[in-house]
């Protein structure tokens, strides 16, 4: 019902359009449900048409984020992120494990390898971006500059307890979330929408992050520090966004990721590779890899946090300005499939809510975040034997 006019459109007029599917941690495990809307199973020629019309998702938002949620990635440290988890958005409906499997972008881009192996083809090979979903004219997705969404949660001393529509959520849960970020050729219309439509788009929480990943099976250490090394990225393998397939016998894909802190903002406290794979037996699995840690720390040891609330402010004292690797996957089997993408963590600064707290000179109740960890997700790269 959605599909069939966007293409009478473009038949009309000559223009192009996607969809872009938007909150799904609010859609009640409805957006990425292993069914059509209509209760039938999915077939070649549905998932076709929603791959045209719906090639990215939005993962990270004012209304909280999608990436993944603790109960379906329960190995994740850093899975508890600015989460609306606790009913659907008019909070008539509580939340129940399906939820969280089908409303959240890890456990879909997982359960697309499931569909894959079945009916042939990937219903859930998105790319993923960070919209703020500010309804007020005023979008900023920086924790110090933070406007809200609607009138209530403008800046002001009571905003942080004012509820949505007067009714729904307190303004404390609203993140200052998020941006898309997209490589196109040329600054034009035209180049970012064919990105958009390639995938080669990545999601930030808020911060101006540069993330570049690229995936193949022949890059070397001194492909790390070419000046070029997009052009390097191109030439030598695919970016965020796309496949490779067919591993060279006795090859494990490599994968050259470059990430940048925001020239105006916190310093960078990792690189992590999140892979998803579907084994033998049909069962779908994720783990974390941590390809970068800043300061010299060792697997395992969290940043140091120089967030000073009484001041609401932080220190660049920790953290890296830049992380570029080249990283190879270690647990490679070439007989599955798989997908690979990049999570880039800040260090630990003030949440919006914490700048509020001094600039009103409030006292907020001590169960709300002050603390955020801003970060960034790229669009993934698929393999298939």
């Amino acid at each position: 019902q959605l599909w069939a006019p966007l293409e009478d459109y473009e038949k009309r007029t000559g223009g192009e359009v996607i969809a872009i599917p938007h909150n799904s941690n609010g859609s009640g495990g409805q957006m990425f449900a292993p069914v059509r809307l209509d209760g039938s199973e999915m077939n070649a020629q549905y998932v076709a048409t929603r791959a045209k019309w719906e090639p990215i998702v939005e993962v990270t938002q004012v209304k909280g984020d999608s990436e993944t949620h603790p109960s379906v990635s329960p190995d994740d440290e850093f899975a508890d992120f600015e989460s609306w988890d606790e009913g659907n958005l008019a909070q008539t409906k509580k939340s129940s494990p399906s939820h969280f499997k089908f409303g959240y972008a890890r456990p879909a881009l997982k359960e697309g390898l499931r569909h894959q192996s079945k009916i042939g083809t990937n219903p859930f090979k998105f790319g993923m971006i960070g919209s703020t979903d500010s309804h007020t004219g005023l979008a900023t997705a920086d924790e110090d500059n933070f406007f809200g969404k609607f009138g209530e949660s403008l800046p002001q001393p009571t905003r942080y307890a004012n509820q949505m529509f007067a009714v729904l959520q307190e303004g404390y849960w609203f993140g200052a979330s998020g941006l898309a970020a997209v490589w196109a050729k040329e600054n034009t219309r035209e180049e970012i929408f064919a990105a958009f439509k390639r995938r080669e788009v990545y999601a930030t929480t808020g911060p101006r992050i540069s993330v570049r990943f690229f995936g193949g099976w022949s890059f070397d250490d001194k492909d790390a520090f070419a000046p070029d090394l997009s052009v390097i990225g191109h030439s030598k393998g695919v970016p965020m966004g796309s496949d490779l397939s067919t591993a060279p016998i006795g090859r494990a894909p490599q994968f050259l990721i470059e990430a940048v802190k925001d020239p105006l903002g916190a310093n960078l406290d990792r690189v992590q590779v999140i892979k998803g794979w579907l084994d033998n037996d049909g069962q779908t699995h994720e783990k974390i890899y941590d390809v970068a840690l800043s300061d010299n720390r060792n697997g395992g040891q969290p940043i140091e946090s120089t967030v000073d609330l009484k001041n609401a402010s932080y220190s660049n004292s920790v953290g890296s300005t830049q992380f570029v690797n080249i990283w190879t996957d270690p647990d490679f089997d070439p007989r599955i499939n798989a997908f690979y993408y990049v999570r880039v963590l800040e260090i630990p600064t003030p949440r919006w809510t914490a700048y509020d707290e001094i600039k009103f000179q409030i006292n907020m109740p001590e169960e709300i975040p002050r603390i955020v960890q801003d970060r960034a997700y790229t669009s993934a790269i698929w393999y298939t034997p």
